[in-house]
């Protein structure tokens, strides 16, 4: 049975947690958890006696070895990131630390901002003959550089649906970098503390998006969406194109046309 519980516990809304991720966060004994990016209603079903730890002022080393101590105790513990594990939660190092003091972890994964952003804006970000790829990024900045061969610029060629997480920040040179291969028309979804009661939502054009995040104050929790998939979001227009997996000409193995039915379909 693993000792500790890695769990990305999405954007900020306790719904949004998987079931297994709010089970163990309901029988923890200790929980330590990012509190400068996950809202305490997070904990709403922590027990009244776990311990709760908050690490937005503490090293890696001082993390570990709190972890570590309370595991040679014989507790429980939860360590609690924001959004989804695969994405900036800085657990690779918490991984080797706690291996190399023998300790057992399971990940539990969760749902990343993006997607709940998408589920709030009713979009969907693969439009079929429209964009099919989605890009998670962000830009350089104190903490973490990016490999120049993912430069901002180079991916934004792609014209994918590119969500840019970390940038509020940056994001002047961010949507000069855009602009570069964007349409300054395509639409930009500007995504402030989604999941949590304050969130808010402003769709733009890509060449306000800078200006839209300095009128209103933004300088972190924030992510943008920019994508032409957010067209219909932005305008209103109606769909251009439709998949043809629902659609009555397309058959297939579960599917098959009348010419179909009495033989194997391949």
């Amino acid at each position: 049975m693993p000792q500790v519980y890695i769990i990305g516990v999405g954007p900020g809304d306790p719904e949004l947690l998987t079931v297994k991720g709010q089970r163990i966060i309901a029988t923890a004994d200790t929980i330590l958890y990012a509190d400068s990016l996950i809202p305490d209603r997070i904990l709403q079903h922590a027990r009244q006696d776990a311990e709760i730890i908050k690490t937005s002022d503490r090293t890696l080393e001082q993390i570990i070895a709190m972890i570590v101590d309370r595991v040679r105790a014989g507790l429980m513990v939860a360590r609690l990131h924001s959004g989804d594990l695969t994405l900036y939660s800085a657990i690779t190092e918490q991984i080797h630390a706690l291996r190399a003091a023998a300790i057992s972890i399971e990940l539990i994964p969760g749902i990343s901002a993006f997607q709940a952003a998408a589920a709030k804006l009713q979009a969907e970000l693969t439009v079929p003959e429209l964009v099919q790829t989605i890009i998670l990024t962000r830009p350089t900045g104190r903490a973490s550089a990016v490999p120049t061969a993912e430069d901002l610029a180079s991916l934004a060629a792609h014209q994918a649906s590119l969500c840019l997480y970390l940038a509020a920040r940056h994001v002047e040179t961010a949507q000069a970098q855009l602009l570069q291969h964007y349409p300054p028309q395509t639409p930009v979804a500007i995504c402030f503390q989604i999941g949590w009661e304050d969130e808010q939502i402003w769709v733009v054009p890509l060449s306000e998006m800078a200006a839209v995040t300095a009128r209103e104050q933004l300088v972190r929790t924030t992510m943008y969406i920019i994508s032409p998939a957010l067209t219909q979001v932005a305008t209103g227009a109606p769909m251009l194109t439709r998949s043809q997996l629902y659609h009555p000409q397309h058959h297939h193995l579960f599917r098959p046309s009348s010419s179909d039915l009495g033989r194997e379909v391949p």
